[in-house]
């Protein structure tokens, strides 16, 4: 299974991919705890351990792709792949998702995503923080 998403947040495309990777500012923007870096090819974690995965690709500022489980795969499924790509607007940007191998009963990750990434980011961002003024 695959699917896409999209939201929108008040903060610079660099603030964003700078926030999502650092432990610090990723933990902060989620409220829960990450242990992430913007190496390639570096492991992370991120919810406490619940999410795990690879660096595979990264461009600055313009896109973050990972591989990525979480403790409900089972131990024969692939990592899922995910693709998170940046475009700047005026005074804000978009962030568009991609959730590439996903277990066919993993409807529930798209109300993850929201619940436990989008809205907490919607906030982090709006309040005027970023990634640069924090770390």
């Amino acid at each position: 299974m695959e699917f896409k998403l999209k939201t929108k947040l008040k903060a610079t495309a660099i603030d964003i991919y700078n926030t999502w990777l650092s432990s610090d500012g990723h933990t902060k923007m989620t409220g829960a705890v990450a242990n992430i870096s913007d190496k390639i090819g570096d492991t992370f974690t991120a919810w406490e351990d619940y999410i795990s995965g690879k660096n595979i690709e990264l461009v600055e500022g313009k896109k973050i792709r990972q591989s990525w489980r979480t403790t409900e795969f089972k131990e024969n499924e692939k990592d899922s792949e995910l693709i998170i790509e940046l475009e700047e607007k005026e005074g804000w940007t978009e962030l568009s998702l991609k959730h590439i191998n996903v277990p066919e009963d993993g409807d529930d990750y798209k109300k993850g995503w929201e619940d436990f990434y989008f809205k907490p980011m919607r906030e982090y961002f709006a309040s005027g923080k970023t990634s640069s003024s924090e770390l």
